[in-house]
């Protein structure tokens, strides 16, 4: 990623923050410095205070092609969070170089509030940033504050957010509302979810892999197994990849209703394509069967993985090994 580097614009005083930090976690500055380095040392800068540090340190890993990572903000903790701390990183962050810089760094510290559980802190940072006219929040901003608040079903507090959004000008996109419509339909309220999915069309926007997921899971809540396999068939026709869990929710809810026959034909129907998804898909049916104590399911299931030379664990082959020639005429 050379391309994106850009020349070195070191001060003085940068070095020898950054000499001195070296020192401190008793290793040389390395010549070609990671992610992983740059957020060890921005934790040291951060939890002792040393703001300034904290300021070059942040917008040098960005000269060296660093970008922020899950933990460059890890120094904050419930433990030692206060409103005056995070106010002091905010003026840290709106000094920072103007750009994508500062930007990816409030959205950062947004997403590690939202890891932390504070939705309130967040949207206070994400004021700041709409307050400081270089940079806007987006739709990804709030990405992290709308996941947390709809899987905690917090209905009230989401829906302000969504009046905050429109306030600072900003629309949600479609993962936005994917997170609102996986939250309903895993409720397994579908009224709700079938509102978001006329909000999307009246906004034009398309259906992705997200909103067939959350949709088909939905259905499976609801107990309508059929309208779930026709919407994975629509995936197909479509041309959406699937994801696994969209499987998952078919597969469970087959089972759930002692279809197993059906079970097993809903995996054949996609094996032969990803080793690797057949694989997943046939080993955790015969991991499923075992554990409801359908032997001779089990054992057809597993057997067809011998077959086809896909690997099992050590508990499946076991148990493979111990039951093989063990058929099965039941059908559900």
């Amino acid at each position: 990623m050379s391309f994106l580097r850009k020349p070195p614009n070191l001060t003085l005083n940068s070095l020898s923050i950054l000499r001195r930090f070296a020192t401190q976690t008793a290793k040389p500055f390395p010549d070609d410095p990671t992610p992983a380095y740059y957020d060890e040392v921005a934790a040291a800068a951060g939890s002792s205070g040393d703001f300034d540090s904290l300021r070059d340190l942040l917008n040098k890993r960005f000269q060296d092609g660093c970008f922020n990572t899950k933990r460059t903000f890890s120094f904050i903790t419930n433990t030692n969070f206060s409103p005056s701390f995070l106010d002091d990183v905010v003026r840290t962050l709106s000094s920072l170089n103007p750009g994508f810089t500062r930007k990816s760094a409030f959205d950062s510290l947004i997403t590690h509030l939202c890891k932390l559980q504070r939705a309130d802190d967040a949207l206070r940072v994400v004021e700041s940033m709409a307050r400081d006219g270089t940079c806007k929040p987006t739709a990804c901003t709030f990405h992290p504050v709308l996941n947390l608040l709809t899987r905690q079903k917090s209905w009230d507090h989401a829906r302000r957010v969504v009046v905050l959004m429109a306030q600072l000008g900003v629309r949600l996109d479609l993962t936005a509302h994917n997170m609102f419509l996986m939250a309903h339909c895993f409720a397994g309220d579908l009224d709700a979810a079938a509102g978001v999915l006329r909000t999307m069309e009246e906004e034009g926007l398309g259906a992705d892999t997200r909103t067939f997921d959350a949709l088909v899971l939905g259905a499976c809540k609801a107990g309508n197994v059929d309208g779930a396999i026709v919407m994975v068939r629509r995936m197909v026709d479509d041309g959406v990849h699937i994801a696994y869990s969209t499987h998952m929710y078919v597969i469970k809810a087959l089972l759930k209703m002692k279809c197993y026959e059906q079970a097993v034909m809903y995996v054949r129907s996609f094996s032969g394509k990803d080793k690797t998804l057949d694989t997943e898909l046939f080993g955790c049916l015969g991991s499923k069967l075992v554990m409801m104590k359908r032997v001779k399911e089990a054992v057809l299931v597993l057997d067809e993985m011998n077959q086809r030379g896909l690997p099992m664990g050590y508990k499946l082959r076991n148990f493979y090994d111990m039951n093989v020639g063990i058929g099965n005429d039941d059908k559900c």
